[in-house]
């Protein structure tokens, strides 16, 4: 099975100093900066995970995620699914970056695992155009193969702004509270950011939104 890993690249891709060109006599105007996307749509739901260390034992505060069914209803739907039935009850963040992402979702630990064998099939991708949607910190993304319609239990939360995964990812949800304890995933080494003992879910479920 085909792994769903963030596109190669892309983490060193953010770690890249732009070129700052020579000056000119005059100083050519700025290119106005692109609008902020409108706020997406409140679910009333949040997703709640709570982070533990390779030997169970907990970390920081849970990380409290709003999911954005107006962007991708059946991502949402996915996920509080799996959720309901425990499937991210033990799993671990496998894959993760620094400056980039953390990723997690898929109980072999391998990268190419998914709620397939459960019976589940991958989902149509549910790209949000950029003057929707960004990947910015805090964002939340389905991992998905080479296929953009193979997500399927996968998923990632963004320690940083990456323009390149605009609109070719699918955006479900946006960190609430708890970035400090997604911050202190234990990250991966090498360019594919494999973990060894890694940080796992201790437990996920869905809640609403406090009144």
């Amino acid at each position: 099975m085909r792994r769903r890993d963030i596109m190669s690249g892309v983490a060193a891709g953010l770690l890249a100093v732009p070129v700052i060109g020579c000056a000119q006599d005059q100083a050519a105007p700025r290119p106005a900066a692109p609008a902020a996307p409108a706020p997406a749509a409140d679910s009333g739901e949040r997703l709640v995970i709570e982070v533990a260390d390779a030997n169970g034992r907990p970390k920081g505060q849970p990380i409290v995620i709003q999911l954005l069914p107006d962007l991708a209803p059946k991502h949402v739907e996915r996920i509080k699914a799996l959720t309901a039935q425990g499937f991210y009850d033990g799993t671990p963040f496998h894959r993760v970056i620094e400056g980039f992402m953390a990723q997690g979702g898929d109980k072999t630990g391998t990268g190419t695992g998914g709620a397939a064998q459960t019976g589940l099939p991958n989902l149509q991708a549910e790209f949000s155009p950029p003057s929707r949607a960004r990947f910015t910190r805090g964002t939340v993304g389905m991992a998905r193969a080479g296929d953009p319609n193979s997500a399927n239990s996968q998923f990632f939360i963004m320690f940083a702004p990456a323009p390149s995964l605009d609109g070719q990812y699918t955006i479900w949800g946006r960190v609430l509270s708890g970035m400090d304890t997604v911050d202190g995933i234990k990250r991966g080494a090498g360019p594919n950011g494999q973990v060894t003992g890694p940080d796992k879910i201790l437990r996920a479920r869905i809640v609403p939104a406090a009144s």
